[in-house]
């Protein structure tokens, strides 16, 4: 990992740094566990694990918006590692909600499966290689109800057939003790949490509409 450079915004430290592997280069988020501010609802020291599992969660339901992390150890201790997306100048959610509604959609029901509590209009753009992306994950799990985004546009909507197969495909494969998915969670996070990911999918399945707004707390401030 190279010189770290901090970012200039962000209650958590956050660095910008170049990873090198086999003469290749690239660009990297670095979120070390030892910047992460300490919160009244979410465990000390859990963000990067969050962040990682947020990623392994849009992996298994082959969504992949979610640029691809790691769990490594650098400059500042152990934290996510992220690939750093460039994204479309002035790019965020509200500049791609008309363009790009099926990706937005399909961020939507992620959001509600992984419980997302800090969905930002800057965490979803449109990077340079014409991809919507989704960052910033680390208040996610949580097994206690926390969404909280600016995506309500589709609020009690039927979600897409589509996207509930994927779903149940990642239900049964959850279901399954001894499932690397499984196994991975519970290695990141609470055991509480990984049974609540799992009744949401369930309950996505069972009442197959996209969540409503339940007061002023489901809209994050600053909503960019």
């Amino acid at each position: 990992m190279g010189q770290c450079t901090l970012a200039p915004a962000g209650s958590n430290y956050t660095f910008l740094t170049r990873l090198e592997l086999d003469g290749q280069r690239c660009r990297v988020v670095y979120k070390p566990r030892e910047g992460e501010a300490p919160l009244w609802d979410f465990p000390d020291g859990t963000l990067y694990r969050r962040e990682y599992a947020a990623y392994l969660l849009s992996l298994a339901l082959g969504w992949e918006f979610v640029p691809p992390t790691v769990i490594r150890d650098g400059a500042h201790g152990v934290g996510s590692v992220q690939l750093f997306i460039q994204p479309e100048p002035g790019s965020n959610y509200f500049s791609v909600r008309q363009t790009h509604t099926a990706d937005v959609r399909r961020m939507a029901v992620f959001d509600f499966l992984a419980n997302n509590a800090d969905r930002k209009a800057g965490h979803c753009f449109l990077g340079t290689d014409g991809h919507v992306w989704g960052i910033d994950h680390g208040l996610t799990f949580h097994h206690l109800p926390k969404l909280r985004t600016v995506i309500w546009d589709f609020a009690g909507e039927p979600i897409p057939e589509p996207l509930l197969r994927d779903v149940a495909k990642l239900c049964e494969t959850l279901a399954r003790p001894g499932s690397d998915l499984e196994r991975d969670l519970r290695g990141l996070l609470a055991p509480e949490e990984v049974e609540a990911l799992a009744k949401r999918m369930e309950e996505a399945l069972a009442t197959p509409r996209f969540p409503v707004p339940r007061g002023y707390r489901d809209v994050p401030w600053p909503w960019v």
